[in-house]
């Protein structure tokens, strides 16, 4: 075990609990509406036409083929990103690979996959998909339009997934019902949220997920998204309430399908406890997993040994049939 004592933080990034401790921490109350609001929003959704557009890119690689891709999400927004396909063998999965708020300059050209299309969406307003007036700055991003339930970014961000999959689902038809989604810290809560509602995902995998556990969001100290929100908070207490209709456990509790979740109990950027949340709201019924890390978002002695058991694990998550 190497959970990290030094750090330069003016809090505990463990937040003084125990393994135990944060086994045992339930999801809050959830908000009436909850299904019919996601569910509205994925309708919608379905409703796109994606229109994809690919360039062949200048990136050259053994394994896969690189496309430069954009499609159409949501009201209207392109999304830009990248398609991998492999050079040998046929298409057989797809795959929707969310990012951090850190956003995205390139494609991961090792994941431990075979005969599957990758796609990597740039979420809105990040990375490929800037665009004004969103700000790419993560502490902007965040607020862009949170006194607007249905507008609210964060929302846009979990439909341009659904509109991936529906690229994937066009560009190789064998992939129907058969997509997988993997997404760590931004993209791990935005998976958490588009998982359960879209039976096209088959399988999923999150690492170090925020949005889960709202009150405790808005309330623990932190250096990440959430703290531009507790600040806007203190100014418009109506937020909590909002935000309640975009908790990643409350969704996770829905999820229906396997799902790879792993959360570190170390975190300065993502409280432990809000990712523990997602962990434990997930029905034990599934065929789930909780892959526990020692550090988030902090480098730590022994996160090489962790990482690579983790990619096996997600390797053999997305190679099954």
């Amino acid at each position: 075990m190497s959970i990290p004592k030094d750090h330069p933080y003016d809090f505990d990034p463990t937040y003084g609990l125990a393994l135990d401790d944060l086994r045992a921490i339930r999801p809050p109350p959830e908000v009436p509406g909850f299904d019919a609001f996601w569910q509205a929003r994925y309708r919608k959704a379905l409703a796109v036409d994606p229109n994809p557009s690919l360039t062949r890119s200048a990136q050259q690689h053994g394994k896969w083929i690189v496309h430069d891709l954009a499609y159409t999400s949501t009201d209207g927004f392109r999304i830009g990103g990248w398609l991998l396909v492999p050079h040998h063998g046929r298409v057989e999965r797809g795959l929707v690979v969310g990012h951090g708020y850190g956003g995205r300059d390139q494609p991961d050209l090792d994941l431990p996959v075979e005969n599957t299309a990758i796609l990597f969406p740039c979420f809105r307003g990040l990375s490929r998909s800037s665009r004004a007036p969103i700000s790419p700055d993560p502490a902007w991003h965040v607020l862009h339009d949170i006194d607007k339930p249905a507008r609210y970014i964060i929302g846009g961000c979990v439909e341009d997934v659904w509109a991936a999959v529906t690229v994937l689902n066009l560009l190789f038809p064998g992939t129907k019902d058969r997509v997988g989604y993997s997404g760590a810290s931004l993209g791990g809560g935005i998976g958490a949220l588009a998982i359960p509602f879209d039976r096209r995902i088959d399988r999923g995998h999150l690492t170090v997920p925020t949005f889960g556990n709202r009150p405790l969001w808005l309330a623990l100290p932190t250096i990440g998204s959430a703290r531009a929100v507790q600040a806007y908070g203190r100014t418009h207490p109506e937020v909590g309430e909002t935000l309640r209709l975009f908790d990643a456990a409350t969704a996770a509790a829905r999820i229906a399908v396997p799902l790879l979740c792993a959360v570190a109990r170390f975190d300065p950027a993502v409280a432990p406890p809000c990712q523990f949340t997602i962990a434990n709201a997930l029905p034990a019924e599934n065929h789930h997993e909780t892959f526990i890390l020692d550090a988030g978002h902090f480098d730590y002695p022994g996160q090489a040994a962790q990482a690579s058991a983790l990619r096996a694990k997600v390797g053999k998550l997305f190679r099954t049939p």
